[in-house]
């Protein structure tokens, strides 16, 4: 069993920061994975991260805006958004992979983000 617990959500402005945090915590995993789902949408894959090396890639929606890492020691991945727009407003989850796993077994309860405009 692993659980996580996305945080850092909230109300800004566009052109804003924000950083969202994901704590670990019980089975060891490999993978770390960051998701979004607007209103109405299908939910969204931003980009993985493997917690051994710290290796990412990005969709292109995001790329050179939002940066994935990770703080072994902390046992949390974060998601650091940055140039926010309006169409960035959605629930945000976090979710694992565990070793011998292709599968996203584990799942955040998600935290919201709205960006005004």
């Amino acid at each position: 069993q692993v659980q996580l617990v996305e945080s850092g959500g909230g109300l800004v402005q566009a052109g804003g920061s924000l950083r969202l945090s994901c704590a670990a915590s019980g089975r060891t995993f490999t993978m770390l994975g960051w998701f979004c789902q607007a209103p109405g949408k299908e939910r969204e894959f931003l980009g993985p991260i493997r917690w051994s090396g710290g290796i990412t890639s990005y969709v292109d929606s995001v790329k050179g805006r939002f940066t994935i890492s990770r703080d072994n020691a902390k046992n949390t991945g974060y998601l650091q958004m940055n140039s926010l727009k309006p169409e960035d407003t959605a629930v945000y989850y976090c979710a694992a992979i565990e070793p011998l796993s292709s599968r996203w077994s584990y799942w955040g309860q998600g935290t919201q983000v709205t960006v005004s405009s």
